[in-house]
């Protein structure tokens, strides 16, 4: 049986860092894992009681709750904008979390990966992602990081899926993920 991933990047930009890590993880997932990247967040109006009304849920919100009920665990690559969390990301796992008790992240694995132009890689996003994913439900795997610092810098010739290091070093977070969905799975 493969372990669907289900990847959200919390840049909007083409040509992100973040982006491109997402990228070298479609390809190196392990075998029985598929890891697809989602595309459409820029497309999902910031998240409004209001408007979530059962039947009438807006589409491109509809659409990521439906991939991500459909995928066995998440894998959410995050920037740092400002210190914290991009909106962008924010506002999915907002989404994601409602219905409040039976959201698409209640109980599914979830790693929190990421690249930033600063020294520490982003860890403050990403903290604060993990945070809002395990508050949304997510089985949060806090054991589970890779936060490269100097994104603008070492990826400014070189793809992460051509970094030997990086590689090496997402390809343990996803075969790590890869594990935790599979018990899900098979449980």
């Amino acid at each position: 049986m493969s372990v669907r991933i289900l990847a959200l990047v919390g840049s909007l930009r083409a040509g992100s860092h973040n982006r491109q890590l997402a990228e070298a993880a479609v390809k190196l997932a392990p075998e029985g894992a598929e890891v697809e990247l989602y595309e459409g967040l820029a497309d999902i109006p910031f998240y409004n009681e209001d408007i979530d009304v059962e039947g009438d849920v807006p589409a491109a919100a509809a659409k990521l709750r439906a991939a991500a009920q459909g995928a066995d665990a998440l894998l959410l690559f995050s920037p740092e904008y400002n210190g914290t969390i991009p909106a962008v990301l924010k506002n999915a796992i907002d989404w994601l979390s409602r219905p409040y008790g039976a959201g698409a992240l209640t109980a599914k694995p979830v790693a929190v990966v990421g690249t930033a132009y600063g020294q520490f890689g982003g860890v403050w996003a990403q903290d604060e992602t993990r945070k809002a994913a395990g508050i949304a439900g997510a089985k949060v795997l806090e054991d589970v990081k890779l936060s490269i610092p100097g994104s603008v810098v070492r990826f400014a010739e070189t793809h992460p899926a051509d970094d030997a290091e990086v590689a090496a070093q997402l390809t343990d977070v996803i075969a790590a993920l890869h594990g935790h969905a599979g018990a899900s799975v098979a449980a």
